[in-house]
Parts: structure tokens; sequence; C-alpha cells
């Protein structure tokens, strides 16, 4: 758990060091800054998206994980502890919404290719280099997401350890499924939500990423029962 303690705490300083540099910037440079970051967004999720081989078990990985996503709603269950946040820490109000930075960056630093292939070594080998490089990539991202999105971004650091420490724990139970083309599918279908998280982002669409979630557990059972 080394790792994902190091990169909970690297998000927390990041997002400090954003929120005191966020007071002096003005809103026509945030905004400008959230649209760069959303570029960058799709970028990443654009060039993880190819590490998949079989697009079958993405569609059928996806179909099912929203459809499971939709019935649990988890996108409402995290935006209602985002707005119980911001009820708490944002009474004077504020330009950005602190369960939309709350949301967002939990999404963002948890759903890609360092997350899952980080986490999972550190589960099984207890080898944590990948979440320490992670961590320094977290620590700039937070720094520049809070400049855009506010104390939201600081309290996703909870969320960052919640969701990589499950996976650290679960790893070793699931370690049968973990061939290296179920890994490259859990990659694959992370990075297509990466995808929708950036146009979100961009204001081109307002996808509900974390309904999509459980797609990222489906893959690796497809890939068992497939191969």
């Amino acid at each position: 758990m080394l790792g994902v303690i190091v990169n909970t705490f690297t998000v927390i300083v990041g997002s400090i060091i954003g929120l005191l540099f966020k007071k002096g910037i003005p809103e026509r440079v945030t905004s400008a800054i959230m649209k760069g970051i959303g570029l960058c967004t799709l970028y990443i999720g654009i060039s993880g998206s190819l590490k998949g081989e079989n697009t079958l078990i993405l569609i059928i990985s996806m179909v099912i994980g929203i459809s499971l996503g939709t019935l649990i709603d988890i996108d409402d269950k995290i935006n209602t502890l985002g707005n119980f946040i911001e009820r708490k820490f944002n009474k004077g109000g504020g330009e950005v919404s602190v369960s939309k930075g709350f949301v967002t960056a939990s999404l963002l630093f948890c759903i890609g290719a360092m997350t899952i292939v980080g986490s999972l070594n550190a589960g099984l080998t207890g080898d944590n280099e990948m979440l320490f490089t992670k961590s320094t990539l977290d620590f700039f991202s937070a720094c520049m997401l809070s400049v855009s999105l506010g104390i939201g971004v600081l309290f996703s650091s909870a969320f960052v350890f919640v969701f990589q420490g499950a996976i650290v724990l679960a790893a070793v139970f699931i370690s049968p499924i973990l061939t290296d083309a179920a890994i490259a599918e859990m990659i694959c279908v992370g990075s297509v939500m990466i995808i929708g998280l950036g146009t979100n982002l961009l204001d081109i669409t307002k996808l509900k990423i974390a309904n999509m979630l459980p797609a990222i557990a489906v893959a690796p059972i497809l890939c068992y029962i497939i191969y």
C-alpha cells in the first residue's frame, strides 16, 4: 500500500499548491487551462485505447459495465458525495462547483493505464515503481486541475486512496484471470472512458463516466472466458 499512500499524498500536496496560486489567476486563464487539460486528456485516452486487441471484448465490457453502473447509478452516488463536500466547504459560494472538481479529478486520477497496472503490480509483486511514477505525474496534474477546478480536486485524494487501495488488495484474489491480454483490455476500456472524460472537460458532452466504471472489472472476466 506504500505506493497508494504516496500517490494520495502527492495529490494532496499538488492540490494545495494549485489552490495557493489560484487566487492570483484570472478566470479566463483558468478556463483556458481547463480546455488544455481536456485536450491532453483526450490524447491520453486515445493512446491508451490502442492497447486493446479485441474490439468485441471492449464493446461487450462497455455494454455490461454501463448497464450495471447505470442500474446502481454510481455517478449519482459520487455526485451526492461531492455535493455533501460542497455544502460543507463551499458555503460562501464559488466560481467552480466543488462537486465537479471532486468527480472530474477522481475519475482522471483513477481510470488510466498507470492506475490499473501500477496497482496490480503493487498488489501482486509489491513493486510500487509505477505508482511512484504516477505520483509524480499526479502531483503536477493536481496543481493544474486545482487551479481551474478548485478545492474539489483536493478531496479527490480520498477517492484515489480507496480506489487504488481496493485494486491492490483485490489483486491477489483475481490474479488467476489477470493475463497480459486481460490487463491490456482493462487499460483499453479505461482509456475509452478517459476519452469521454476529455470531451466532458471540453464541454462537448456530459457523459456519466462514473457509471461506466464496472466495465473495467468486466473486461478481464470476458478475457478469461474467451481465451
